[in-house]
């Protein structure tokens, strides 16, 4: 066991000491010069003159159309009416009868039965 806390240590050490060594000088670089640049690409030659064909932009918009506002409900608390309930109960499956704005048992049953919903 000793001999491989003293090996785990001497490896420790060295890879520490590995780190701690001067890196290499790198090779001086020559200096650019314009000179050596047209030298190695040969003679610049100018660009063409190229005109942009003119283009005209017709911008169109569409129509906007303007949907009117829902009114607001009344401030305050709210009771809606007879066909109200009655109407909403028919959409969502609970009344069968014809909608008449009187809360009768046929309403009151759909009400019952759509509160255990």
């Amino acid at each position: 066991m000793k001999r491989f806390i003293s090996f785990g240590v001497v490896v420790l050490v060295l890879a520490a000491l590995s780190g701690c060594s001067k890196k290499q000088e790198m090779e001086e670089l020559q200096p650019i010069t314009m000179e050596s640049l047209s030298a190695i690409s040969g003679p610049v030659q100018p660009a063409p003159d190229i005109k942009a064909p003119e283009t005209k932009i017709i911008t169109t918009r569409a129509p906007v159309v303007v949907k009117e506002a829902l009114p607001l409900p009344p401030q305050g608390p709210y009771k809606p009416s007879g066909i109200e309930i009655q109407t909403a109960l028919k959409n969502a499956g609970f009344y069968t009868a014809n909608i008449d704005g009187k809360i009768g048992p046929k309403s009151k049953k759909a009400i019952e039965d759509f509160q255990k919903a």
